[in-house]
């Protein structure tokens, strides 16, 4: 159907070049009608079947270096190391916040490319554009200064804890960041044109002295060098006690809800000054105290839905609808302990660090310090499928407590098409799996193979035993490198990880 498609959109391409406008115009336009409604049609068609190819390769899936960000130097300064790492809606954008305050944002470029066939944009010497660009600096700025709560006498770091995008809904593109206190709403906006020529200020900006103006002029619009302007439209302050670990916009686009170790927060993005409490699990003595709150995320479609995780590796569902605080969930999700790996480490490792709804709404991923696992909302009483990450780890756990690596907080994430999920590991190593093959590959992030289009190289560690050729030994392992924030492309598979003050894009070969 799509070869017929082309070959009538080429034949009347042909005819429509070879006849004269002027003899027929009706003619004319009727079949540039058609062959534009043919291409639209036909690329519609393409773009549905390359995004299924893109997202049916499984464990298949060959990674390609895409890009790496960031300096090359040794010595890193701690103000550039990267906290956080996001994706907009449509994968247009990146952004990222550092532990100086600063958020990044990278946009692609749009590449021209050449279709197969012939359409009418082509005729008319527009090519399609495809979207395999580049990311490149968009707009660079200081979202939180370091501050000091005097009556507590505390230090508060500028370092970015979470970002969040909006839907687009105009021209301009808003973000919520917020680092241990503050949240603030972001407007990144572009401006390409200036007003020139009025009536009561000179060229400079002074004003005139009104007697001086002898006849009015109407101020006219002029191109200007592009310029995106970041400006601060909100700052949500004052209504957390403890550090807030996430912010969650919900699928109204009209609230969102923080989170810190012992309360979450609702707002309206519109009010600042006053926020609703729907979560608060502190103790009346605070000695009674045996978990905190890790992480927490809305349903991606479900307004009055949200999920939030915590120390003890539960996970709990609460529906707004039931009551306004929502101490009590409406689900648990908690696997019982295995007797047998029961170890004075257990509750740390057993601590969730991230929990992510899928896209469709159905599932969840949540994270542990070994594991990767898979929960169906359906179903509460055991995760339907558990992914370790490295487990080769587990015999290291008591010098790991020792470097206090065993209390990194890992963050995973879900592909466009919810079949395969990523994490991060040590040694600048990420983790894929695919749920329907059940294959898993273990990745890295390195500078070694920085020529575009590299196909990544599978790497393996050798926990014991004889090491083979290609392995890299438990014991070799660099605890100072992780890959702890990463993000995966909304609807193609590009894939960006944070590796200390490096970030890389990778994308798949096809």
């Amino acid at each position: 159907m799509v070869e017929n498609g082309e070959q009538q959109g080429f034949t009347m391409a042909h005819m429509f070049d070879n006849c004269a406008i002027g003899e027929f115009p009706g003619m004319a336009f009727t079949m540039l009608r058609q062959a534009n409604l043919t291409s639209k049609l036909g690329g519609m068609f393409n773009a549905a079947v390359n995004k299924t190819k893109s997202f049916t390769n499984g464990g298949d899936i060959q990674w390609c270096f895409s890009q790496v960000k960031g300096t090359v130097e040794e010595d890193v300064t701690e103000a550039d190391i990267i906290s956080c790492v996001e994706f907009n809606h449509d994968g247009e954008l990146l952004a990222t916040g550092d532990k100086g305050g600063r958020v990044v944002i990278f946009q692609r470029d749009e590449l021209v490319s050449t279709s197969e066939g012939w359409s009418a944009a082509d005729y008319l010497g527009k090519a399609n554009q495809t979207h395999r660009g580049e990311y490149n600096v968009y707009s660079t700025f200081q979202s939180h200064e370091p501050e000091f709560d005097y009556l507590k006498s505390l230090e508060i770091e500028e370092k970015i804890n979470k970002i969040r995008w909006l839907r687009r809904a105009n021209p301009a593109n808003f973000l919520l960041s917020t680092n241990d206190k503050t949240i603030k709403l972001w407007k990144i906006s572009e401006r390409d044109k200036r007003p020139e020529g009025f009536n009561t200020k000179d060229e400079t900006g002074m004003l005139r002295d009104p007697t001086s103006v002898k006849a009015l002029r109407v101020p006219i619009l002029k191109p200007m060098e592009l310029m995106v302007e970041a400006s601060p439209r909100r700052v949500f302050a004052n209504a957390h006690t403890y550090h807030i670990n996430s912010i969650s916009v919900n699928s109204d686009q009209e609230t969102y809800m923080s989170a810190d170790d012992l309360r979450i927060n609702l707002w309206h993005l519109e009010i600042t000054d006053q926020s609703f409490n729907i979560v608060d699990i502190k103790p009346a003595n605070m000695e009674e105290l045996n978990e905190v709150i890790t992480a927490a995320e809305f349903h991606p479609s479900m307004c009055n839905v949200f999920v939030y995780s915590s120390s003890k590796g539960s996970i709990r569902l609460c529906d707004m609808r039931s009551r306004a605080l929502c101490d009590q969930h409406t689900k648990l999700f908690e696997e019982p302990e295995d007797p047998t790996n029961r170890s004075f480490f257990s509750e740390i490792i057993s601590s969730i660090s991230d929990v992510k709804f899928s896209h469709s709404g159905r599932y969840l991923i949540s994270r542990d310090y070994l594991s990767v696992k898979v929960w169906d909302l359906n179903m509460d009483s055991k995760p339907i499928e558990t992914y370790p990450v490295h487990e080769f780890l587990r015999s290291k756990l008591c010098s790991l407590y020792e470097n206090d690596c065993i209390f990194d907080k890992f963050e995973c994430a879900w592909s466009g098409d919810d079949r395969h999920i990523m994490t991060g590991s040590y040694n600048n190593f990420f983790r894929m799996f695919d749920r329907e093959s059940k294959r898993d590959v273990t990745l890295e992030a390195s500078r070694e193979n920085m020529k575009p289009r590299t196909v990544l190289k599978p790497r393996k560690v050798c926990s014991g035993g004889k090491r083979k050729k290609d392995e890299i030994s438990v014991d070799s392992l660099d605890f100072s490198k992780k890959i702890l924030h990463a993000g995966w492309h909304p609807s193609e598979n590009v894939i960006a990880v944070a590796a200390t003050n490096n970030l890389y894009i990778f994308q798949s070969k096809d």
